[in-house]
C-alpha cells in the first residue's frame, strides 16, 4: 500500500508496512473458513487482531478455555448472562519493533480492578477494551460502565505497560453479536470495528478489511454496540 506526500521537490513515495493475518471463521452458511492474508499495518486492521495474548482464559459454556484453543462455533458466555456463538477468531504476530514502532502491551495485576478482577495476571494488547469506567471518566459516564481501552488504566503499579523482548502472538474474537465476555475474571469487549471505523479510509482499504470477515458484506452487519465506549481520539 503506497501513498504520495508533497515536499519541496518531486512527490515522495511512502510505503505502508504490511502484516500477515490469520482468520478462522464461520461463513453465513455455517461452513468453516480458514485463511491467511496480508493487510496494511494500520489501526483499522490491527485492532481486529491485538486484544488477547496466548494463555488468556475465556469463560465458555464448557468452562475456561485458553484463547488459542477456541474454535468458531464455541459458545461463549457474555455479560448479559446469555451465551453467544463464536463466529470469528483473528490471529497475528506482533514484534517489539514492528514497522519501526513499539507494540506496547498492558499487564493487569490480580485484583487491580476489584476482587478477582482479574483472578490472575492478564496481559492484553492495544486492541483490548475493558467494561469498566476509570475514575477520570466517571463524570461523563452517567453511571454506566464504559468499554474503555486497557491503556487508560495504566498507573505504573497495578496496571503497567510492558514491551516483550520477543514476538507476541495475539488474538481477537468476534461473536454472533457484540458483547463483553469474561477473560481471566475481567469483562472484556469482543471485536467490533466501531460505527465510524472506515470513515477515513479508501473504498479499496475498506473492502480489504471486510474480506477478513466471511459473514460480513457491509460495515452495518457488525450490528450495534452492546455497551457504550469511552471517548478516545480516533472515536471508534
Amino acid at each position: 500500500m503506497t501513498a504520495q506526500t508533497m515536499q519541496d521537490g518531486p512527490p515522495v513515495q511512502v510505503v505502508t508496512a504490511k502484516r500477515n493475518f490469520e482468520v478462522a471463521a464461520l461463513r453465513a452458511d455455517g461452513s468453516l473458513y480458514i485463511g491467511q492474508m496480508s493487510g496494511p499495518a494500520i489501526p483499522l486492521f490491527e485492532s481486529a487482531f491485538s486484544a488477547f495474548t496466548h494463555g488468556s482464559l475465556v469463560q465458555t459454556d464448557y468452562g475456561l478455555v485458553a484463547v488459542e484453543d477456541l474454535q468458531p462455533g464455541d459458545m461463549i458466555q457474555t455479560s448479559t448472562g446469555q451465551s453467544a456463538e463464536l463466529v470469528w477468531v483473528g490471529t497475528s504476530t506482533f514484534s517489539p519493533a514492528d514497522a519501526g514502532a513499539r507494540t506496547p502491551l498492558v499487564r493487569i495485576m490480580p485484583d487491580a480492578l476489584g476482587p478477582s478482577r482479574p483472578e490472575r495476571s492478564l496481559t492484553v494488547g492495544p486492541g483490548a477494551r475493558i467494561l469498566h469506567t476509570p475514575p477520570a471518566l466517571r463524570g461523563i459516564a452517567d453511571g454506566r460502565q464504559l468499554l474503555t481501552p486497557a491503556s487508560k488504566f495504566v498507573d505504573g503499579v497495578n496496571v503497567i505497560e510492558v514491551t516483550p523482548p520477543t514476538a507476541t502472538r495475539m488474538f481477537h474474537l468476534c461473536l454472533s453479536r457484540h458483547a463483553a465476555i469474561t477473560v481471566n475474571g475481567i469483562e472484556m469487549e469482543t471485536f467490533h470495528p466501531g460505527t465510524t471505523a472506515t470513515r477515513d479510509v479508501s473504498h479499496s482499504v475498506r473492502d480489504r478489511f471486510l474480506s477478513l470477515f466471511p459473514r460480513i458484506g457491509h460495515m452495518s452487519e457488525f450490528g450495534p454496540l452492546a455497551h457504550p465506549r469511552a471517548p478516545r481520539l480516533d472515536d471508534h
